[in-house]
């Protein structure tokens, strides 16, 4: 399986392990749904798992690829505003957890990018 062939399904793979993550254990995520949102953080948690889990399955088959990497990539930028709900919430916490929250935020452009790459290296498949 040539790189180019392994990029989508690591995509999906990713998408899908942050979706189990957010349906089994939910109470590390609810944390960082920002509060301006209407509605129980519990809600846009599963919710989110349920979109991740939507978009692995439409990144990990060819036919329906560069539509769901599309909708990763504009997920992506979507979740953006929980990161940087979580940076703000632990800027009192341990150097370390401050680091790992901070370094999520540069870290959404080269998911963007990498799913827009999927989508594009997906045109024209079926």
């Amino acid at each position: 399986m040539s790189g180019s062939q392994r990029s989508p399904l690591l995509l999906a793979g990713l998408l899908a392990a942050a979706g189990v993550g957010h349906l089994v254990s939910p109470r590390q995520f609810d944390a960082t749904i920002p509060r301006a949102l209407p509605g129980k953080p519990r809600t846009w948690t599963y919710a989110s798992g349920a979109v991740e889990l939507a978009l692995a399955a439409g990144v990990a088959l060819p036919r329906t690829r560069r539509v769901a990497a599309l909708a990763a990539a504009g997920f992506f930028v979507g979740v953006f505003p929980a990161n940087v709900q979580m940076a703000v919430d632990w800027r009192h916490r341990p150097a370390v957890q401050r680091a790992a929250a901070l370094g999520r935020l540069p870290l959404q452009v080269p998911l963007v990018l990498w799913a827009r790459g999927v989508a594009k290296s997906g045109e024209g498949r079926s």
